[in-house]
């Protein structure tokens, strides 16, 4: 009884507070996206954090190294596979904007897909923590790694959802520069990257019909609105255009709660979801984005500081794949936004509406805390019997 106390004392409250923070400026945020057309998105998100810090708590209940024990997370894994092929199948998978990955369960949208991020960085997190020294010198454990990458990726490409393709890949790259990734190895991937990225430009610039047979008709859509946001601001460029005004009119202090001209006129497509931090933009301006932004940084900060202080391979991992996933979605959200970044599917964390998307993110945040808890107990219960 004395370990559980102390272990709930090593919970980080400055995390807590800031989950708290970032869920007062969701509610706030989608209050304001969905004043004037659906109010009720506002109960639904109080129902989904609730659900998310109930299943935060539960992870907690647990010490995470069991997971290292037999073959569960091989199972799991096997599992969210399954999921994403049940989304490939036709009548069965829920088509939204051009992307077929979502599952249908009675009134409510479930997304495999998010709950495979999570699942992803904890096989990788073990199969990392397993293995002596840099994980590119055994070719075997190499091997695991781009088979384990590989298939969820290749299968959430042909939904074809690139955004949470891309998350994949910035997991995978967060966790092996913390085993010790060689800059070379990781010059190299961005290299890969530009120059697939490069190929893709010049093929549409050149209006190959070879872009056909690599995108889909809506991606090619976004690279020429990404490219040139003003050659069609009223067809495929409106929600750029529209964002990026909304943005622009927030200014400084922004137009008030309720009183955003854009967001109350209902003229950015989803508000309280992909661009909901347009409508913070607009309505708090400057200060209400930077108040989010240094939330973001704070808890990344606190996340960060759980990984180097974690006594065991298996935490030091997982916390940095969910620091990737984590930085990779704020930057592409709000880059995509401002217009910096091509348009994706991907939630602002912790702040866009959504039920799969939001609980996973909460079950990530309880994963790094556990990590946290039981490192600092144990360091300080090896002190003390010392």
């Amino acid at each position: 009884m004395l370990k559980k106390m102390q272990r709930i004392k090593q919970i980080d409250p400055f995390i807590i507070l800031t989950l708290f923070v970032l869920a007062a400026i969701s509610i706030v945020a989608i209050s304001s996206a969905t004043y004037t057309s659906d109010p009720s998105f506002v109960q639904k998100q109080m129902l989904w954090y609730s659900i998310g810090f109930l299943c935060m708590i539960g992870v907690l209940l647990f010490d995470y190294k069991i997971l290292l024990q037999g073959r569960f997370l091989y199972i799991l894994y096997g599992f969210g596979i399954l999921l994403l092929l049940i989304v490939m199948i036709p009548g069965v998978g829920i088509k939204v904007n051009g992307a077929q990955q979502w599952i249908g369960i009675g009134s409510l949208t479930f997304q495999p897909s998010e709950l495979m991020k999570l699942i992803f960085i904890l096989i990788l997190a073990k199969i990392l923590s397993v293995k002596k020294g840099a994980p590119w010198s055994d070719l075997k454990t190499l091997g695991k790694i781009i088979a384990f990458f590989a298939i969820p990726f290749l299968i959430i490409v042909l939904q074809p959802d690139l955004g949470t393709a891309m998350i994949l890949m910035a997991i995978t790259a967060s966790m092996l520069l913390v085993g010790g990734l060689n800059w070379k190895w990781f010059a190299g991937g961005i290299a890969v990257v530009a120059i697939a990225a490069g190929t893709v430009i010049i093929l549409y610039t050149t209006h190959s019909p070879l872009l056909h047979l690599i995108l889909q008709p809506h991606q090619i859509q976004r690279i020429q609105i990404f490219l040139d946001p003003a050659s069609d601001p009223t067809g495929a460029g409106y929600q750029s255009t529209q964002a990026k005004i909304a943005i622009g009119s927030g200014m400084l202090k922004g137009k008030g709660f309720h009183h955003g001209t854009q967001a109350q006129g209902n003229w950015i497509p989803e508000p309280y979801n992909d661009f909901i931090f347009a409508v913070i933009g607009e309505e708090f301006g400057f200060i209400g984005a930077s108040v989010l932004m240094c939330a973001y940084l704070f808890l990344l900060y606190r996340l960060i500081q759980i990984a180097m202080r974690a006594s065991h391979p298996f935490g030091v991992y997982l916390t940095s794949g969910i620091v990737g996933m984590f930085v990779f979605q704020i930057y592409q959200n709000i880059g995509m936004t401002l217009g910096l970044m091509p348009i994706t599917g991907i939630p602002l964390p912790f702040i866009s509406y959504g039920g799969t998307s939001l609980v996973t993110q909460m079950m990530a945040i309880g994963f790094a805390l556990n990590v946290g808890m039981r490192s600092r107990n144990e360091l300080m219960f090896d002190t003390f019997v010392a």
